[in-house]
C-alpha cells in the first residue's frame, strides 16, 4: 500500500478512553474521540488488537483465546441501554468513578453481569433480532462456533488450558464435541451472542469513523496462544510434540528492548504445512482484519521472513535460531488476495537485508520511531534526514516509553545534546514533545502517527507496556480533563504548517 499525499494521525487504545465501567469501550466516548479527531484534522485513528484478553494473562491484547473474536470488555452498556437489551437502572447500578488506569477485575465482572441480563433480554425478542444475528453467524462461521464452544469447554473445565483437558476433548473427537454442544447449547449461544453484539458495535463505530473521513488502522499479532481455539483447532499448523505441548516457542533476540530477548512462549508455525494449504489461514485472517480495520498493521513483519525459534526447554530467548518461511509463495499469494496491499509492517529490532528487500518490493511502508532516532549519529535510520518517503513515522510507540518519559527517564547527556542540535533549540522537559512532533510532522513521511500521550506530553505514567514484564501493563487511560486537552492541541495548527490537514 504505497501511501499518497501527507497525513497524521493518532494512537489511543479503546481501553484507554474514560468511561465509568471500568475500562474504555465502544460506546459515546469514543465517537466522541472521533469528532474531536476530525476537528483536529487528524485522518487515522490507530488501535491495539480487538481480541479477547483475559487477566491472568497480563490483560495483553496480545495474548488472546482467538484471533477472530472479539474483546467482549469493549463493548458499551449505554448502547446496550439504545439498543433495548439492557434498562436504564442497571447502569446506574454499575457506575464507577473515573479512573486513570483500566480497572480490570471490576470491568471484567461488570460486564460480565451486564451482557448475562442483555442475553436474557435477546432471547426473548429474539424476533426482533433474529435475522441479524443469523446473518452474523453466516458471515463467521469459519471461527464462530469453534471458538464459542471452546470458551464454554474452558468454563466447563474451570479454566483449564485445552492441552490439559480430557483426551475426547483435546483432541476433538467428533462425537464428543457434538454432544457438547447439544448439552450446552445455551451457554454455546451466549458466546455467539457476545461476538454478535461486540461486532454491531464495532462495524457502527468504524462506519462512523469513516463518514467523518476517519481510517483506522488496527494491529494484526504475529503470533498465537497456545490456548486458543485457533491452535486448538488447527494443532497442524504448529510444530507441537505428540503432547500437544510447543517443540518450540517464539521470541526475538536481544535487542533494544531486552538485553536477554523476548522470549513470548507462543507455539511457532509449521510454515511448511502452511505452504501445503495454500497459506489458507493466513488468508482467513488478514481477510477478517481487513473487514475490521481500514489498514493492518501487520505486527513483527521480520516472522513472515523469518523467525526467531527456541526450544522450549530454555527460559530465555538467547538460544535460539533464525529460521525461514517460505516467504516467496506467501507474498505472491497474499499479492493476489489483497491487490492494494492495506497493510503497515512492523519492522523495528533486528530487521536483515531479505526484510528490507520485501519491504521495498511489496512497497509497503514501515515505522520508524522518532525516540529510537537519538542514540548515536546521523546515520540512525529513524532519524527523518534519513526516510525514503514510504514510512509511518511515530513519535514513539505503545511498546516504548512516551516521549516525555523517554527524555526524562532514558535519554543520556548525548542523546538530548543530539536532539538540541538536530532540532535547533535547546530541548528540555517542557517543550520536547513538541520539538519530536514537529520533527515527524515536517518530515518526507506521508503519515505521521502520534501517541494521545505524546499529545498531552505525559511522562512515563502514561506508558502502555514495557516489554519482557507482564504485570502493570495496559492500564493507561484517558481522564475527562485530557480529553478536554486532546480537544485543544495545537497539533492542528502544527499539521497544517508541515501539510497534512486538507
Amino acid at each position: 500500500m504505497p501511501l499518497s499525499g501527507r497525513s497524521f494521525g493518532v494512537f489511543v487504545h479503546i481501553t484507554s478512553l474514560t468511561t465509568h465501567y471500568g475500562v474504555g469501550d465502544l460506546g459515546p466516548t469514543a465517537y466522541h474521540l472521533i469528532e474531536i479527531l476530525k476537528e483536529l484534522g487528524s485522518r487515522y485513528w490507530q488501535i491495539l488488537p480487538l481480541h479477547p484478553t483475559s487477566d491472568d494473562k497480563g490483560n495483553s491484547p496480545y495474548s488472546s483465546p482467538s484471533t477472530f473474536a472479539g474483546n467482549y470488555l469493549l463493548i458499551s452498556p449505554e448502547l446496550l441501554v439504545i439498543d433495548g437489551l439492557l434498562k436504564e437502572d442497571v447502569l446506574r447500578s454499575i457506575r464507577t468513578k473515573e479512573s486513570s488506569k483500566v480497572l480490570y477485575k471490576y470491568a471484567y465482572r461488570v460486564k460480565e453481569k451486564v451482557l448475562r441480563k442483555a442475553f436474557t433480554e435477546f432471547k426473548n425478542n429474539y424476533s426482533d433480532w433474529g435475522k441479524l444475528f443469523e446473518e452474523f453467524k453466516a458471515r463467521n462461521s469459519f471461527w464462530l462456533g469453534d471458538y464459542s464452544l471452546f470458551m464454554v469447554i474452558k468454563k466447563l473445565q474451570n479454566g483449564k488450558p485445552w492441552y490439559l483437558w480430557p483426551t475426547p476433548l483435546k483432541r476433538r473427537v467428533k462425537r464428543e464435541l457434538r454432544s457438547l454442544r447439544e448439552k450446552y447449547s445455551d451457554l454455546v449461544l451466549y458466546e455467539e451472542f457476545t461476538q454478535f453484539i461486540f461486532y454491531l458495535q464495532w462495524e457502527r463505530l468504524k462506519n462512523y469513523a469513516n463518514r467523518n473521513g476517519i481510517s483506522i488502522i488496527g494491529d494484526l499479532p504475529y503470533y498465537v496462544d497456545l490456548d486458543s481455539a485457533d491452535v486448538w483447532v488447527n494443532p497442524h499448523l504448529f510444530k507441537l510434540n505428540k503432547k500437544l505441548r510447543p517443540a518450540y516457542v517464539g521470541g526475538v533476540p536481544p535487542d533494544y528492548f531486552s538485553r536477554t530477548g523476548q522470549l513470548w512462549g507462543n507455539p511457532v508455525y509449521d510454515w511448511d504445512k502452511h505452504l501445503e494449504s495454500g497459506f489458507q489461514w493466513w488468508i482467513k485472517r488478514l481477510k477478517h482484519a481487513s473487514r475490521l480495520y481500514d489498514i493492518t498493521r501487520l505486527d513483527h513483519f521480520r516472522g513472515f521472513i523469518g523467525y526467531w525459534e527456541v526450544p522450549s526447554r530454555y527460559r530465555t530467548a538467547k538460544h535460539g535460531r533464525w529460521v525461514r518461511t517460505p516467504y516467496e509463495e506467501f507474498f505472491r499469494k497474499i499479492s493476489a488476495e489483497f491487490p492494494t496491499l492495506p497493510f503497515i509492517a512492523e519492522d523495528l529490532g533486528f530487521i536483515t537485508p531479505d526484510v528490507r528487500e520485501v519491504i521495498y518490493r511489496l512497497k509497503i511502508p514501515g515505522m520508524k520511531v522518532l525516540v529510537f532516532a537519538f542514540g548515536g549519529d546521523s546515520s540512525n535510520p529513524h532519524l527523518p534526514i534519513n526516510y525514503t518517503g514510504n514510512e509511518v513515522v511515530y513519535t514513539s510507540t505503545h511498546d516504548s516509553n512516551t516521549v516525555k518519559g523517554w527524555f526524562m527517564e532514558e535519554a543520556g547527556y548525548t542523546a538530548k545534546e543530539f536532539l538540541s542540535k538536530y532540532s535547533g533549540i535547546l530541548v528540555n522537559k517542557d517543550n520536547v514533545c513538541e520539538t519530536l512532533i514537529r520533527l515527524a510532522l515536517s518530515s518526507i513521511a506521508p503519515l505521521v502517527i502520534t501517541p494521545v500521550q505524546d499529545l498531552l506530553c505525559l511522562g512515563s505514567e502514561g506508558r502502555m507496556n514495557l516489554p519482557g514484564t507482564s504485570r502493570g501493563n495496559w492500564e493507561w487511560r484517558m481522564t475527562g480533563s485530557d480529553i478536554h486537552k486532546l480537544s485543544n492541541s495545537n497539533v492542528k495548527d502544527l499539521a497544517e504548517v508541515y501539510g497534512r490537514v486538507n
